[in-house]
Formats: C-alpha cells, structure tokens, sequence
C-alpha cells in the first residue's frame, strides 16, 4: 500500500494546470490596457484641464455647483456664483469641467 501511494504522489501532474499557473501571468496585461491605462489617460486630461484654467472660465466642481472663476492661487480658485454673485474659494482639485468664455468645453 505504501509503494502505490508513492507511484501515485510522484506521478506527473495533468497537461492543463501549466495553464493555470500561468493564467495570471498572462491576465496582468490585458488588466492594464482594459482598466488602468484608461484611467491614467483621464487623470492627464484632468490635470491638464486644470493647468490651463484661466480667469474668466465657467467652471463646474465635483459638488455641482457652477460658477466664473475671478482669480486662481495655487491650490484653490476663487469663484463667483450666480444670481447673488456669492464668492467662495474652491479647491483646484474640485473642479469637475471647465467651459471657457468662447463656449468651447476643455
């Protein structure tokens, strides 16, 4: 009994499982070019988006609020909101579009 449990435990493992050892190594990449790179193309938009900013744009924040920007520092814009023309300061990195003076979306 002993001698056929041995046969048995050193028998080759079946054609298949090399492919599932493997699977995941071969996943990683598709991973990348389905979710990842997408996501990194967004972010350079953003943050392009917000390097351009200027005085006079019509922005949208992540809140919804809309508002004309009417000065920018360096981490945070000052923005004006309609009808009572409240100002308040906003983060740079709230802002969710921008929609310049001539109309065009950035």
């Amino acid at each position: 009994m002993g001698t056929s449990f041995a046969l048995w435990a050193a028998a080759p493992a079946p054609a298949g499982s090399g492919l599932f050892t493997l699977l995941p190594l071969l996943l990683i990449p598709v991973l990348y070019l389905v979710m990842i790179r997408p996501q990194q193309k967004r972010q350079k938009q953003w943050q392009e988006m917000l390097a351009s900013i200027k005085t006079g744009d019509r922005v949208t924040t992540a809140g919804g609020i809309r508002g004309t920007i009417l000065s920018i520092k360096d981490d945070s814009i000052i923005v004006r909101v309609s009808p009572d023309n409240l100002k308040i300061e906003v983060a740079k990195s709230a802002i969710a579009s921008v929609t310049t003076q001539d109309g065009s979306d950035s």
